[in-house]
């Protein structure tokens, strides 16, 4: 099944909560819908006193992403607290985000996307950084795992991030110390999440930050539980190629697919480049990547995949694509039940032309008469004619 959907919100939507935007993902006839956790507003402070005993998840108007000790500063979420009650003295980190409030309203907004058959992911916040400062590491690592919480109470099965820039020394060590990274988290966010929601690495289209296509595919061996995510914008200005042709762009989608191991994750829009390692995503129509190819190459095979829309119009291109998929399915379904074309006839087996008699000409009618012409009628005289005996009388 390929699914379509929007990276956030619909722009057409009217309410701007994550309801509205599930519920006219639905009304548009899409399927899914990338949730963007962008911002991150985290608070910590101590339990208040109504609120011990109580679950975290039963707190009201808090949604709480960590519990710990008292000199808990936003520490890593823990499973064990999480399913304890508060206690006295207990540190409580809590969210600030526009799109739920409490974890009751993850479970409603869970519970809408279950029955409207969309399916949720979610993206973690853009900015990363585990070469810098180790304030800075922690941080980034603290707001992937707060993703997983967020994706853990919507339902969504991935929680999608980028790794930041490579560090200052060598490329390689780089690359070794993100793969260590990339391990504890995936091994973390499998405990918490009880292996229902996966880590998913998305390629970048900057030369400084970590993402190539081989980079990411070589993460997904070398890691156990995280997926690839086939962002083709992203590739494109990477690799500076529009992928024109399916024949260039099937073994791509084969690579991503093996890796993968299960249903694929593709994000697309459209991209123009203006330099080495810059670029900008644009609509589908404006772009230098097409859709075509890739529509004509997820409708000759039965591939289970979720296709989201980055573009600035977001649903809007999200449809589009959703139309160039069924128009290639049409054609795809034409081309196989397709009348059998008739079967050509051996010369050996034509009999013969028949001998045919030249053709008699057809005898000249005859020449009919000519018409005669029609009596001419004289009136009558009105003089009365007189007869002989009559003219002796008159004498």
């Amino acid at each position: 099944m390929i699914r379509f959907g929007p990276a956030g919100i619909p722009l057409s939507c009217k309410g701007r909560t994550l309801r509205d935007g599930i519920a006219d993902v639905h009304h548009l006839g899409l399927t899914a819908m990338e949730v963007q956790f962008i911002k991150v507003n985290p608070l910590t402070r101590l339990a208040l006193d109504e609120e011990v005993g109580k679950l975290p998840r039963e707190l009201v108007q808090q949604l709480v992403v960590s519990v710990g000790p008292g000199d808990h500063q936003g520490g890593t979420p823990n499973v064990a607290a999480f399913a304890a009650p508060v206690k006295r003295r207990d540190s409580l980190t809590s969210l600030t985000w526009s799109l739920a409030k409490d974890h009751a309203d993850l479970d409603q907004t869970k519970s809408l996307a279950r029955a409207l058959d969309t399916d949720l992911t979610l993206h973690a916040p853009y900015y990363v950084d585990f070469f810098g400062s180790s304030d800075a590491r922690e941080q980034s690592t603290r707001q992937i795992q707060w993703a997983g919480v967020l994706a853990f109470g919507l339902g969504a099965r991935l929680a999608v991030t980028h790794l930041g820039f490579y560090g200052g020394g060598d490329r390689g060590d780089s690359i070794q110390q993100l793969t260590e990274i990339v391990t504890d988290l995936s091994a973390w966010l499998n405990g918490f999440s009880k292996g229902t929601v996966r880590l998913a690495i998305e390629p970048s289209g900057h030369p400084d930050v970590f993402g190539s296509r081989d980079e990411v595919l070589d993460l997904v061996r070398h890691v156990k539980g995280i997926v690839p995510v086939l962002n083709l914008p992203h590739l494109a200005a990477r690799e500076r190629t529009s992928f024109e042709t399916a024949e260039s762009l099937a073994p791509v989608v084969r690579e991503f697919v093996t890796a993968t191991n299960g249903p694929l994750y593709l994000n697309f829009s459209g991209v123009e480049f203006y330099g080495p390692g810059e670029f900008r995503l644009t609509p589908i129509k404006r772009g230098l990547v097409r859709f075509d190819p890739l529509a004509e190459i997820l409708a000759e095979r039965d591939y289970d995949a979720t296709v989201i829309s980055s573009s600035p119009l977001l649903e809007h291109d999200a449809m589009y694509m959703k139309l160039l998929y069924e128009r290639a399915l049409t054609r795809r379904w034409t081309k196989q039940h397709a009348p059998p074309a008739p079967r050509p006839v051996p010369k050996e087996a034509v009999p013969p032309p028949k001998p045919t008699r030249p053709a008699r000409p057809l005898p000249k009618p005859a020449a009919r008469p000519a018409a005669r012409p029609a009596p001419s009628r004289r009136p009558p005289s009105r003089r009365k004619e007189v007869r002989p005996r009559d003219r002796h009388r008159r004498r």
